[in-house]
């Protein structure tokens, strides 16, 4: 399993707009075949920076899961809003693994 983390910098003005961006994703990104773990919108501090947050099975099932999206008719309207309203100002695309795992159980004494 790896983790693609999604950094975004997003215009402070057009937060809400990147809102129902995140939002579009929750339902289709799923569907597509990836776990969603979130999309993360500035609450304190920088104003600028968001994240989205999913996991997959593999560098080879990610990208059938693009070609999933792309043509998916939520993912292809979400697409197409975020190029016409321009709230995405960069969007960069880390893909890690989790190397901890198993952690171990928190025990209370």
């Amino acid at each position: 399993m790896i983790t693609c983390i999604i950094t975004y910098q997003i215009d402070p003005y057009k937060k809400d707009l990147f809102n129902t961006y995140a939002q579009n994703w929750g339902q289709a990104i799923p569907e597509c075949g990836a776990d969603l773990i979130g999309y993360f919108s500035p609450h304190e501090g920088s104003t600028t920076t968001a994240y989205g947050i999913y996991n997959i099975e593999s560098m080879a099932a990610y990208e059938v899961y693009r070609q999933k999206l792309a043509t998916h008719p939520l993912g292809k309207a979400n697409y197409e809003f975020a190029q016409k309203e321009k709230f995405i100002l960069r969007e960069d695309r880390l893909f890690v693994k989790n190397v901890s795992l198993p952690h171990a159980s928190f025990v209370a004494s």
